[in-house]
């Protein structure tokens, strides 16, 4: 028989405990909420990539920083530990065990089910575990918020040679001394330069001619000049052909475009990732199963009589972030509640950091963004390094600001920085762009002197205010 509850929730990763514990917390209505969920409650983020990897990053980060501190640099002149770093890495993700999610899930009035779920029918949700299989129906909603996988590029051998994705790239027990990254995109530059801090020879291939071409292009020149100032080889414009790896471990041997071949003990692919549908029963409600769940922005899929199918995170396909995946499901648990949302910040004022040294931090448009949706653009930039905050934390460090501005309206719609701990910069210029605040009046938020910050009051000034 059935088990029967008002909501009934897919995944158990950061987007999945975010819209059950707010669909639970309302007030009026009370919703009794089940959360089904494979692995460990806390999902990839948790475990295999944002902690992890930030974990990984930290102590290079600070390294750095030191190296560049007068009174710190003949102190900090030794390689990093890397046990410790990867001691404190296992402390960060509690052991792979979720014994304190459970906990939290459980103080949220979380009904926890431990199983694969699957869509069955209208509202009905078929979950196999290990105890056998259990149906349980949604009364007023099912959410899914299963997330995605590392996409696997159709190279021969490539698959067969068991490459690291961003699991294995995060939850490696040992430095490999030879480490092939492919990539070019955040995951690739971040654990490039995190384990090669850690001691491996790293070479990362890119098959396109710059590193984060989302990005502005200044931002892929200081993340690939930091990589080879570290070490890390940057091979750009070539990309694998074929993978050679017999029995999928030992020594992997990797054929470049360019004819070159390159060998190494482990290898890398951070290349995309693509939605998990595609065993979610999506065809039992007629949407299509591996491809992103299409949603409004109430986060209702598109196509599903009666508005009670909800998607929420990577698995919706509108942005592969974890803050925003949470940032959805925040909004979709309140109009389970009642209450009348609709989603636009995934679209217009995304923030993002990118934790290298130097840091990226960005929000909203780039140039070449805003110009090809049609706005009068002006742009401003200056020298973080120019800044008296920015001297302070260190000799030589660097860094660039830039600012789009939406000259019709005189509102910034796109900010990017690169330098030391620019993501602390990032919320005002967030701020900035999600509530649109006129030029005229962000010249009347002062900056703290000395701080990093006093970059807006420069950059204001290079506008023309």
């Amino acid at each position: 028989m059935a088990e029967a509850f008002d909501v009934v929730v897919i995944g158990g990763g950061p987007a999945g405990e975010n819209v059950a514990a707010r669909a639970a917390a309302a007030k009026e209505p009370r919703l009794s909420v089940a959360l089904v969920e494979q692995e460990l409650l806390g999902g990839e983020c948790s475990y295999w990539a944002c902690i992890p990897s930030k974990a990984l990053l930290r102590p290079t980060e600070a390294q750095w920083l030191a190296r560049h501190t007068p009174g710190l640099q003949e102190a900090v002149k030794g390689p990093l530990d890397a046990r410790e770093v990867l001691k404190r890495r296992d402390s960060l993700v509690q052991g792979y065990k979720d014994d304190s999610q459970l906990k939290w899930a459980v103080g949220a009035s979380l009904h926890v089910v431990r199983g694969r779920g699957r869509l069955s029918g209208p509202r009905t949700v078929r979950v196999e575990g290990k105890g056998g299989t259990q149906e349980l129906t949604a009364r007023k909603a099912v959410v899914l918020a299963t997330g995605s996988s590392p996409r696997l590029p159709d190279v021969p051998g490539l698959k067969e040679a068991r490459p690291w994705d961003n699991r294995g790239g995060t939850a490696a027990k040992e430095v490999p001394r030879r480490l092939v990254v492919l990539g070019g995109g955040v995951v690739a530059v971040e654990l490039a330069q995190a384990w090669r801090s850690l001691g491996s020879e790293v070479k990362l291939v890119q098959r396109g001619r710059r590193l984060l071409s989302r990005y502005e292009p200044f931002v892929g020149e200081e993340v690939e000049k930091a990589l080879r100032d570290t070490g890390v080889t940057v091979l750009l414009g070539v990309e694998a052909t074929r993978v050679h790896r017999p029995g999928g471990q030992g020594e992997v041997t990797v054929t470049l475009s360019s004819g070159d071949t390159l060998r190494a003990d482990e290898l890398l692919v951070a290349m995309g990732r693509v939605a998990n549908t595609a065993d979610l029963g999506l065809e039992t409600m007629g949407l299509t199963a591996g491809k992103p769940v299409e949603v409004d922005d109430q986060l209702r899929a598109k196509g599903v009589e009666g508005g009670w199918l909800y998607a929420c995170g990577d698995v919706n396909g509108r942005n592969l972030l974890t803050h925003m995946g949470k940032y959805q499901a925040r909004l979709a648990g309140d109009h389970i509640a009642g209450k009348e949302v609709r989603a636009w910040a995934d679209a217009k004022a995304t923030p993002q950091v990118i934790f290298t040294h130097p840091q990226v931090a960005s929000v909203g448009l780039t140039e070449d963004q805003a110009r090809k949706q049609g706005l009068r653009v002006r742009t401003v930039q200056y020298s973080l390094g120019d800044v008296a905050g920015t001297a302070l934390l260190g000799l030589h460090l660097g860094g660039t600001a830039k600012l789009i501005v939406d000259e019709s309206r005189r509102v910034i719609v796109g900010a990017t920085f690169t330098g030391p701990e620019v993501g602390e910069l990032l919320h005002a210029a967030t701020i900035a762009v999600a509530g649109e605040v006129p030029l005229e009046t962000l010249w009347h938020a002062v900056p703290s002197f000395p701080t990093v910050s006093e970059v807006w009051l420069r950059l204001l000034e290079a506008y023309g205010l």
